[in-house]
């Protein structure tokens, strides 16, 4: 097969607390009316799958190319089961979204029946001054006192409300209570999963109210699945000179992704190599990206999805792209960090699983 980038379809989440900021501040186009709280760019979500748009591979989901050609499409080191295991979002959060969290792994398959749960991370694209986030809850909070505050959706009572600004990224370990917005517009990576617990009294669909019992019954599951323990911040990720102009900054990392901003000036293409399939996303102007004899033009705030088979793209910039994949994280992300002078402290705070025992293995 001729393989080349694969152009995805994107799911459009019309959430309430959703506005016109991806097309308004990011120019998407292709949007419906009304408010666009997320586009979905790569999924392989139940009932929300991308879709290959064109070439060989065109009409088919991301599931289909995952059954007939992993190998090709994950690269040799990544397991291949049945689902792509990385979801990538737009979110406008115009208004709050809901507090709300996700179960980790184990919580997902002892509550939920799935094989896994959702650890996410957002990078800070847009902000308005001032804008703030929930993100873990207060040391010394118990489930009871938890539950009280959540009864009374007092939030601030028992959670950490942090200033945030563009350019920052947050990683949110699965079980950590969380939100974000009013006017803020984040890039955001995450586990494939749409598990979810919700404390709010109205259904962040559109708005309209839950009825009590319904409610009562979210807070004991979403009790049931919280984690106490992180308590996230955001940083501004660790950068790495690479050629002449071409500046890797590492946003996050864990393991199961990792999410990297690369720039890169007029004079020097970015010329990026990769073993194990990888998410292009255009956070700038728009790009000339080169796989093979493949040339495309990748608009700003669109996708590309890079099977690992391609192995390398050239990107002419000047280029300001996201890249998500699932890293080895010794060798992708803590030795070269490492390397480039960054302390040990800085890089495990980069996510989980990135402290000593990494090198000790």
């Amino acid at each position: 097969m001729d393989w080349h980038p694969l152009r995805l379809t994107t799911p459009v989440k019309q959430h309430a607390f959703g506005g016109r900021a991806i097309a308004r501040r990011l120019g998407r186009t292709g949007l419906p009316d009304g408010p666009v709280a997320e586009t979905w760019e790569v999924s392989d979500v139940g009932g929300d799958a991308s879709i290959v748009l064109d070439g060989p591979l065109a009409g088919s989901t991301l599931r289909q190319i995952m059954a007939g050609h992993p190998v090709e499409l994950l690269g040799p080191r990544l397991p291949p089961g049945p689902r792509f295991p990385l979801l990538t979002k737009f979110i406008d959060g115009r208004g709050a979204l809901p507090v709300h969290l996700h179960a980790d792994d184990t919580t997902a398959r002892r509550l939920e029946g799935e094989p896994h749960g959702k650890t996410e991370a957002w990078h800070v694209l847009d902000a308005a001054p001032g804008a703030t986030a929930l993100v873990g809850v207060r040391a010394g909070v118990d489930r009871d006192t938890l539950h009280r505050a959540l009864l009374a959706q007092d939030f601030d009572a028992v959670m950490r409300r942090l200033p945030l600004r563009a350019g920052q990224t947050v990683f949110v370990p699965g079980g950590t209570l969380h939100s974000f917005g009013p006017d803020t517009l984040v890039y955001e990576i995450e586990q494939t999963s749409d598990i979810q617990q919700h404390a709010m009294r109205h259904r962040m669909e559109d708005g309209s109210p839950v009825p009590d019992h319904e409610w009562h019954a979210n807070l004991d599951r979403l009790l049931d699945e919280w984690r106490p323990g992180p308590r996230p911040e955001f940083h501004s990720g660790l950068s790495v000179r690479q050629d002449d102009g071409v500046v890797r900054t590492v946003l996050c990392a864990g393991p199961h992704f990792a999410l990297e901003r690369w720039s890169a000036g007029a004079a020097t293409p970015l010329s990026y190599r990769f073993s194990t399939v990888r998410i292009l996303t255009n956070a700038g102007a728009p790009v000339t990206v080169t796989a093979g004899p493949w040339t495309g033009l990748l608009d700003r705030a669109r996708t590309l999805l890079l099977p690992a088979v391609l192995g390398e793209v050239r990107i002419q910039g000047p280029a300001d792209v996201l890249i998500g994949y699932v890293p080895d994280l010794e060798h992708d992300i803590r030795t070269p960090l490492l390397a480039a002078g960054h302390g040990p402290a800085a890089v495990a705070a980069l996510g989980e699983g990135l402290g000593p025992r990494v090198a000790e293995r």
